[in-house]
């Protein structure tokens, strides 16, 4: 009977999602140690202890198993806003907040460096783009009432330029606060 696994001497049962959660957990951590480039198919099977054959099950490709790894990056965003704005009990201005606090708790040499990693490929390759893209759209249609201003855009554009520095390793000056400043600005001109 072929396994996912490596001939260890006892043959353990399938758990697909778990393999599938150690490669994309094993695929990110090459990306923030080593860069994109060392994201192989070979590496990330070795790494999370599967068989090529083994990953290409999950993902049928480098490109796969990355475009998949920015989705799950996007997912958990979407968690740590979410569980922001449901602790913020003031609804105006409630998503830039979130997105604000988010950037600025992000940290450049833990889940920062993934999306530093994944932000190359997101410049250069149209399908993170998109997902990026589509996500963006989602949010703003989703928060429209609430974040709708042109004020509030500029907010979060300028929590981009933040996690832009951060990623490139430009040090920001009086980060806390440029942090505060933003965050009294989403609650300025509140209907």
């Amino acid at each position: 009977m072929a396994t996912d696994y490596p001939e260890t001497g006892y043959r353990r049962r399938k758990q697909p999602e778990l393999v599938q959660r150690a490669l994309l957990d094993h695929a990110a951590r090459l990306a923030v140690e080593q860069g994109l480039a060392a994201v192989t198919v070979q590496a990330v099977a070795e790494a999370a202890g599967v068989t090529k054959g083994g990953l290409l099950h999950h993902f049928p490709s480098k490109q796969a198993l990355i475009d998949a790894v920015f989705a799950d990056l996007l997912e958990a965003l979407d968690r740590d806003l979410d569980a922001r704005i449901a602790a913020d009990p003031d609804p105006h201005g409630i998503f830039t907040r979130a997105y604000v606090e988010s950037v600025f708790d992000m940290s450049p040499d833990a889940d920062g460096a993934i999306w530093a990693a994944l932000s190359i490929s997101m410049l250069t390759d149209p399908k993170p783009r998109r997902l990026w893209s589509e996500w963006v759209k989602t949010r703003q249609e989703r928060h429209r009432a609430t974040d709708g201003t042109p004020a509030l855009a500029a907010i979060r554009l300028a929590a981009d330029g933040i996690w832009l520095a951060d990623l490139t390793g430009v040090v920001v000056e009086e980060r806390a606060a440029m942090r505060d400043f933003l965050i009294r600005q989403t609650r300025a001109n509140a209907p």
